[in-house]
């Protein structure tokens, strides 16, 4: 067979959560195991890559496969078994972290770890582990991984648990979907007394002020992140810190899903689905600035040292507030270009990064920075450290690309670390840097044993890992 012979009802746009990458692919959309392994056989007779994809929630092109095959595994989202009574999960890996917390939270459970959004699937969750705003206290979403099933493209399916089949469950959780497919992820869910937070916030006046709080009051609380004004030369900001409510009147009424769902509609009137189309024209310098300037000006004065109580939806998913948000950024879309720097040099970098942006001409629009703690993990961006993601507009992709290298050798003398969800913008030479050569060479061995055809690639594996 060749690639003329597949059938072109198969062709799709696929591009990645930014809107900055548009692509077209042959997309496969299996709902169990057996038409995963039709996929790989299919794409060997056309002598074709397959490219491993979730909800499409990577920024960058970890998820795309340009003219290749993508193989979306969405429809493999059944719930396979839950025990309310030990607090373990068994999904596949199409389920999004929404349907978990939807299925579990009347038992009084909540995911351990969660992203900015609720829509990721676990099998994209699990090839990047994610992370959370509770890094330090929680760790990634891998760390609580009790077992996987995984189709590897040399026709094996293996189980790994951190201790049986371990080099691989280090490896396959991390590395990008570039060694096999998750096809059942068992997990150790966390017990919950309410549906809710109590949440501090305050304002600080300096990036190397936050920096300082989040690592000094990192014990104090569950959750703790802080958002930076990215036009400010400073990096003035706020910190949110949540606590999870134990005792509360009605807690079990709080765990019902009626009190934990976003509002459709904004102050009750403005349907959020639309509320996307009137941010577009504050997406500019001048837009962002007097936004950030009102956003910090309201934390400095009345919600200083404010606490208040969130149920765990409205805190933990902020980016599913308005619907379609990443729209707003116009028809070339938004990259997020995020890095992870140790303790000892990371408000330097930062705010030397901050400032080389802004001298360019082209700051970021977010700016969201959190504390970490290392992991195990091949691919691990983890650091005792911190992290700092900025959402750019695409307005000049070739000025924005130099501006990001510049940025991101700023990082690697800092003894920094990237991020395959969210990078668009690595060379091979930097990201060789970030990995290290004894961790290259692990993955290789590892690429060899598992994929010896090197069926699996992505636009991302060819930009840098090839």
């Amino acid at each position: 067979m060749s690639v003329s012979q597949l059938p072109l009802e198969r062709l799709d746009k696929v591009e990645n959560y930014g809107h900055s990458r548009h692509t077209v692919a042959y997309v496969y959309r299996p709902n169990q195991v057996a038409q995963i392994e039709e996929v790989f056989a299919l794409a060997r007779r056309a002598g074709l890559s397959v490219a491993l994809r979730g909800a499409g929630r990577s920024y960058g092109d970890a998820a795309t496969n340009s003219g290749q095959v993508v193989l979306d595994l969405q429809r493999m989202n059944r719930i396979l078994n839950w025990n309310p009574a030990t607090g373990v999960i068994k999904v596949e890996p199409g389920v999004t972290i929404a349907q978990i917390w939807q299925h579990v939270l009347e038992d009084g459970y909540w995911p351990p770890v969660t992203s900015g959004t609720m829509f990721p699937t676990i099998g994209g969750a699990l090839a990047h582990n994610i992370h959370g705003k509770n890094n330090t206290k929680a760790g990634t979403l891998g760390e609580h991984v009790l077992e996987f099933t995984a189709l590897l493209p040399n026709g094996e399916q293996v189980t790994c648990t951190p201790t049986e089949n371990s080099e691989l469950f280090y490896a396959l959780i991390s590395t990008a979907g570039l060694l096999g497919v998750f096809t059942s992820v068992t997990l150790k869910l966390k017990k919950l007394h309410t549906g809710l937070v109590d949440v501090h916030a305050w304002a600080m006046t300096h990036l190397g002020e936050m920096m300082r709080d989040l690592d000094e009051r990192k014990h104090e609380f569950d959750y703790i992140v802080g958002w930076v004004d990215t036009l400010d030369h400073n990096g003035r900001g706020q910190i949110h810190g949540a606590n999870y409510v134990h005792d509360a009147p009605n807690a079990a009424e709080t765990l019902r899903l009626d009190k934990q769902v976003l509002p459709d509609t904004f102050f009750g009137l403005v349907p959020k689905s639309t509320l996307w189309m009137f941010m577009t024209p504050f997406m500019n310098n001048v837009g962002t600035r007097l936004i950030n300037t009102a956003k910090y000006v309201f934390s400095a004065t009345l919600e200083q040292r404010k606490i208040y109580r969130q149920s765990l939806v409205e805190f933990n998913y902020l980016l599913d507030y308005v619907p379609n948000w990443e729209k707003s950024y116009g028809r070339s879309g938004l990259i997020q270009y995020q890095t992870f720097i140790p303790l000892a040099t990371a408000t330097d970098a930062y705010l030397e990064m901050l400032r080389l942006a802004q001298r360019r001409g082209m700051p970021p629009f977010l700016g969201v920075t959190k504390r970490h703690r290392p992991d195990r993990f091949l691919f691990t961006h983890a650091v005792d450290g911190y992290s700092f993601a900025m959402d750019f507009k695409v307005t000049n992709a070739a000025r924005l690309q130099k501006l990001c290298e510049e940025m991101s050798d700023i990082a690697l003398e800092a003894g920094g670390r990237f991020y395959f969800a969210k990078d668009s913008t690595l060379t091979p030479g930097r990201a060789r840097r970030y990995l290290g050569e004894e961790t290259l060479a692990k993955f290789q061995a590892l690429k060899a044993q598992c994929d010896p055809e090197n069926l699996l690639q992505s636009d991302l594996y060819r930009r840098l890992l090839v």
